[in-house]
């Protein structure tokens, strides 16, 4: 394979390239949000797929230990701004799928849990993505499959995008 340059390129930078296309697509196809709407079909689930975001970054938890769910961390994690993020928390809370606690460390302070029906959704949609992941992956052997896992993994720890 050759750069624009014309110059031939590396196998590093082959894989790499092909790393690169292969996560185009996969954001590609995430951003039409073809799972969460599987989701909300397969299990006649009554929320928005927005709705449903907030409720996976809340299911996530903090990044580190001393650190509470917030609406700041639920927008950053979702890459809105705070206005937008705060408006879609709260459509989580209307839903009945989140809920605001005051802190343990600031009664000042606010920070979101799941509700019983916010779990049942992360649950379900769960579900979903496990059959979707496990059909794509269905002709792959165990080993393949916990390599993927690992590669993946680690992939997603050290990159900063």
């Amino acid at each position: 394979m050759r750069d624009e340059a014309g110059h031939e390129r590396a196998g590093d930078d082959r894989a790499v390239d092909v790393v690169e296309r292969s996560m185009v697509k996969l954001r590609r196809g995430m951003s039409r949000q073809r799972l969460g709407k599987a989701a909300v079909r397969e299990h006649n689930l009554p929320v928005d797929v927005q709705v449903l975001h907030v409720v996976d970054v809340v299911d996530e938890g903090p990044d580190h230990d001393g650190q509470e769910m917030s609406v700041g961390l639920v927008a950053a994690r979702l890459g809105v701004d705070a206005s937008r993020g705060s408006r879609i928390v709260a459509e989580a809370v209307k839903a009945g799928y989140v809920r605001r606690v005051a802190s343990q460390e600031d009664g000042r302070r606010i920070h979101l849990e799941l509700t019983p029906a916010g779990q049942a959704v992360v649950d379900a949609t769960r579900r979903t993505r496990h059959e979707h992941f496990a059909k794509a992956m269905a002709g792959w052997t165990d080993e393949e499959r916990a390599e993927f896992a690992r590669l993946l993994s680690r992939f997603v720890r050290t990159y900063d995008g």
